[in-house]
């Protein structure tokens, strides 16, 4: 009887957690504190700066530039043209993740379909800002073929 008890309680423990409430769970959605389509068209980077464990490159400082152009889904490519090495491309989706009724302004990279990074953003009408921690992207540092993590944070204007 002991044990029957001891299963019905774990049982019961178990339901209540599946039962929690949709504000406890991710919700991806393109409607948050401003709708992703907002974002649609194309934006020039006047500030790109990627830091790493050891090197950090201001991108535009340096004389390179970076192009984000956004489509009304939410699906983006974002140019990246440095000024000592060839011009290459990243693309990916924004969107917002709604967790314990906050939204957090996210982006899953195609190269890491199912993984998604949250980042700090700001947005005006002719402006867009957003700013990740370590991890949040990718940089070559040392020009070598190979990318490495790092921080990243952009500015743009609208184009």
């Amino acid at each position: 009887m002991r044990y029957f008890a001891h299963f019905l309680l774990v049982l019961l423990v178990s339901f209540s957690f599946s039962c929690s409430s949709d504000d406890d769970e991710d919700v991806i959605t393109k409607d948050g504190p401003f709708q992703i389509s907002e974002l649609a068209g194309t934006w020039e980077a006047t500030q790109a700066f990627f830091g790493g464990e050891t090197m950090n490159v201001d991108l535009i400082g340096e004389g390179g530039s970076a192009t984000l152009n956004v489509q009304s889904s939410g699906r983006f490519t974002l140019n990246i043209d440095p000024a000592d090495r060839a011009a290459y491309t990243v693309s990916g989706e924004m969107f917002w993740e709604k967790w314990e009724g906050k939204f957090y302004f996210a982006i899953e990279w195609d190269d890491a379909q199912g993984d998604w990074d949250t980042y700090g953003h700001t947005k005006t009408a002719d402006t867009f800002s957003i700013t990740g921690g370590f991890d949040s992207g990718e940089y070559d540092f040392d020009n070598d073929g190979n990318m490495e993590p790092c921080s990243i944070g952009f500015a743009f204007v609208k184009a």
